[in-house]
């Protein structure tokens, strides 16, 4: 007896069909897209570590040092920009260091982060920064332009924050590492420089000559050579020391240009001073970081606002059309002197080629000299960033408080970006000259650190 339980069918029995083997799956235009994007991902990234390696084999271990402390100073400016926007609940989609085309990549949920290939900064995308970016509606409360003023100005300043912060940690390192810097009056000083038209020049004194004496009474430094003259247009008899010749000039002292009751010589020195590392603990570095960092953020404030004023960009451009500027007297500030062929180098805005240059010479002399620059280096760009002007980030801060001063209880205000675009262009426009100026400067005529 058989149980068939299945229903029979009315159509004649087929022939047993051959089997056929398994067809291998086709693969789609998209999947050979996204396997091609990530070898030629992969391969930026083994270009630029092949890049990085070829630096240090060519230009030495000092460069690339500069180099990587660079690249780590502008990701750590993005870094903070992401996490507060990320913090007040923004959608970041990119994050990148470098503009241009992308060299490497890779997805994080939201957030595609990488490297592309012009070494020229660096930039985190968060969506509906003003009111000229559409977002979809589902989307909106997740926009930089939705979060309440507090946030806004978080993720705005966050950039110079970073900045500032570093300042501080480096000062310190440098202070507990390599003490600090204390200046001394110099015994073997000479003259560098004679102003044209002085008592000095009329009087044939000679650079490389040293003052000894001021009628007869012996000075031993350029200080104490200043303190005994007498007041302008007093006959004064000075003892020369040039070479191994000892030598007695005798002029009239001019009228001081700062002050018309001291006498006036007329020379400069760049080695009136020494400069001598002094141990500072851990402790009584705290109070002298903040205090060295007071005084590089007002010198950043001050260079910043001399560099771009009229006169400022006149010597500037005149530098780069290699047409004479007005000679000022040379000035020291820390032991640090720029030598180049004018007056403009003193207040010279260099590229990140001429900060790499700079920071390699420091570097080779001593890895403590580094702290110092890097500290400098961020200061000087956590101020400028904070101009407020579009599109750097002090100009996001102007319009997040413009908006807060113009809400109402209930009633948020918004600004116009597009009324602001024709300033953010010339803006622009200039940084893009003084950029590109200042990087043919570095390349034409580089700053020379004093030996």
């Amino acid at each position: 007896m058989r149980s068939d339980m299945s229903p029979q069918s009315s159509q004649p029995p087929q022939p047993p069909q051959l089997s056929q083997s398994p067809q291998p799956p086709q693969a789609s235009a998209s999947g050979l897209a996204t396997v091609w994007a990530n070898q030629q991902s992969w391969l930026g990234l083994v270009l630029i570590v092949g890049l990085l390696a070829a630096l240090g084999v060519f230009y030495g271990l000092a460069l690339l040092i500069v180099l990587l402390a660079i690249i780590a100073m502008i990701f750590l400016h993005e870094l903070g920009h992401y996490i507060t926007a990320r913090s007040a609940g923004m959608k970041v989609t990119e994050f990148f260091l470098g503009f241009g085309p992308k060299l490497w990549s890779f997805r994080r949920g939201e957030t595609l982060y990488g490297l592309k290939a012009v070494p020229a900064g660096a930039y985190v995308r968060v969506i509906g920064m003003n009111n000229l970016e559409e977002v979809p509606v589902s989307q909106e409360h997740l926009t930089y332009r939705s979060k309440p003023y507090w946030r806004r100005m978080s993720v705005a300043v966050a950039g110079s924050a970073m900045h500032f912060l570093l300042a501080l940690g480096l000062i310190f390192a440098f202070l507990v590492v390599g003490g600090q810097t204390e200046r001394v009056e110099s015994p073997d000083w000479t003259i560098s420089g004679i102003a044209s038209d002085s008592p000095a020049s009329r009087a044939q004194l000679l650079v490389g000559d040293r003052i000894v004496s001021v009628n007869g009474e012996s000075v031993a430094t350029m200080e104490e050579m200043v303190a005994v003259l007498p007041s302008a247009g007093t006959q004064v008899t000075l003892g020369i020391q040039r070479g191994t010749e000892q030598l007695s000039s005798t002029l009239t002292l001019g009228t001081h240009p700062a002050d018309s009751e001291r006498g006036f010589i007329g020379i400069a020195s760049g080695s009136a001073y020494d400069f001598r590392s002094v141990a500072v603990g851990p402790f009584e570095a705290v109070p002298e970081t903040f205090k060295e960092f007071g005084t590089f953020t007002s010198q950043s404030v001050l260079g910043i606002g001399r560099f771009f004023s009229p006169s400022g960009l006149g010597d500037f451009y005149r530098n780069i059309t290699n047409q004479p500027t007005e000679q000022t007297t040379p000035t020291a500030s820390r032991g640090i002197v720029a030598t180049g062929n004018s007056s403009a180098d003193e207040n010279r805005v260099i590229s990140i080629f001429g900060a790499l240059q700079i920071g390699a010479d420091l570097t080779e002399n001593s890895y403590v000299n580094l702290l110092l620059f890097l500290a400098l280096l961020n200061v000087f760009v956590g101020v400028f960033n904070m101009i407020p002007l579009l599109p750097l980030d002090g100009g996001h801060v102007v319009i997040a408080t413009y908006e807060r001063l113009r809400s109402r209880r209930g009633s948020r205000y918004t600004a116009d970006v597009s009324k602001m675009l024709p300033v953010a262009y010339a803006v622009m426009f200039v940084l893009l000259f003084v950029g590109l100026g200042a990087l043919y400067l570095d390349i034409t005529d580089p700053i020379e650190l004093p030996s």
